[in-house]
């Protein structure tokens, strides 16, 4: 058994103090005071809340272990307060196929620390030529991506709709032609053609970190006809960076940051609803990728440590969204759009929690991050909300 003493939860956009007895691996009770003999967790003024939830991490394994692997890119997670990540198909072997998918499962169930839902991918090795076998892996996941890459064979996007339909599951786009590639038109002509694809079939359809105000005007239209199963997600970068804060590889990511005016649509889309959730788009490389020319190293940068401060400090600290909004766009709207397993800050629910520390900044540094990778352009900033501890399924597997 553990008991948090003290700590402030969010209810009715309040912080209150409560104390929160986990037994075995759930939340047992949530009372103004509890007293028992037990493993105590003091948490005076401290956030306690459901861990996040983030849809969009590169774990890298199997195939590329050199950038990151389970074991460490949950650490990281756990680090940053997220207790459940759905992990992108751009692997080898990528999960196109049911054989494939189960060399990754058997991985997260060895190493991970915390929940992993993993993509399939849409297509047969993202190479956007043959559907995936999405039959045979429907049961064992949650969602479909080519992420890394735009699906530009409509005649094959169309069939996966279906699927995607008939299994419940949600798709994941990146949005991005192959003719404009990363330039700003790459985006909104990928993003125009799918939600008429997406009105279209009526699967549910979700756009991966959107960056372009255009992407949201068309996003926001669709959704105020009624298509409510067409979502997006926002990711930290492109809500604090644009073009002009470019200074070396680790601001180098794609969709690439963009211009100032695209990122007052992207906190506009926050505020407004129009993208649902925060994704990290956590994408580790090594040092050595990241230290060659900024035309020739990748794109992508980490980013699971630092998504809930970034935002608390932001957003909740500043009152640009409220503490209910803060839960909604970090845990309840990612598991509502990918219908992943129910998590809540209530008796009876696992105990996937987050303890974070909202009354001193602190730094981020290079030596604190458990990442692998350690091409994150926010390295030397100071926030609020770092996490303290982290539960998941009742154990500990974070403290600081």
């Amino acid at each position: 058994m553990i008991l948090i003493k003290n700590g402030l939860i969010i209810e009715n956009n309040r912080l209150v103090k409560k104390d929160i007895l986990i037994e075995d691996n759930l939340i047992k009770q949530i009372e103004d005071v509890i007293d028992i003999d037990c493993e105590i967790i003091d948490a005076s003024n401290s956030l306690v809340m459901p861990g996040a939830v983030d849809v969009h991490v590169h774990l890298r394994e199997p195939g590329f272990v050199n950038k990151e692997t389970i074991k460490t890119g949950t650490l990281s997670a756990a680090k940053g307060g997220i207790t459940s990540i759905m992990s992108m198909p751009n692997l080898n072997p990528c999960p196109d196929s049911l054989q494939h998918l189960n060399v990754q499962l058997e991985l997260i169930k060895k190493d991970a620390c915390v929940n992993v839902y993993p993509f399939a991918s849409v297509s047969v090795n993202e190479e956007d030529k043959i559907i995936s076998d999405i039959d045979q892996v429907a049961d064992s996941v949650y969602g479909l991506s080519d992420d890394g890459r735009g699906v530009n064979n409509l005649e094959l996007l169309e069939e996966a709709m279906k699927k995607a339909l008939k299994y419940n599951l949600t798709i994941a786009s990146h949005a991005e032609d192959n003719f404009y590639k990363y330039d700003r038109l790459g985006e909104v002509v990928a993003v125009l053609r799918e939600i008429e694809l997406a009105k279209k079939i009526g699967c549910k359809y979700h756009f991966c970190h959107m960056s372009v105000k255009e992407s949201f005007d068309a996003i926001r239209k669709a959704q105020q006809e009624g298509f409510t199963n067409i979502t997006c997600e926002v990711s930290p970068h492109h809500l604090m960076l644009n073009e002009n804060n470019i200074k070396n590889a680790n601001f180098k990511m794609n969709p690439p940051l963009r211009l100032e005016t695209d990122r007052l649509a992207t906190i506009e889309a926050l505020l407004d609803g129009t993208a649902c959730m925060v994704a990290s788009d956590h994408a580790p490389h090594t040092k050595e990728e990241k230290s060659l020319e900024y035309d020739k190293c990748p794109n992508g940068i980490i980013g699971l440590e630092t998504m809930i401060p970034i935002i608390y400090t932001n957003f909740v600290k500043t009152n640009l969204i409220s503490l209910d909004k803060f839960l909604d766009i970090l845990v309840y709207n990612p598991i509502k759009v990918f219908d992943l397993p129910k998590r809540d800050l209530k008796a009876g629910y696992p105990a996937d929690i987050a303890i974070l520390d909202i009354e001193s900044e602190h730094e981020y540094t290079i030596d604190e991050i458990l990442s692998k990778g350690v091409n994150s352009p926010f390295i030397g900033n100071k926030y609020y909300g770092f996490t303290k501890y982290t539960i998941v399924n009742g154990k500990i597997v974070y403290r600081k």
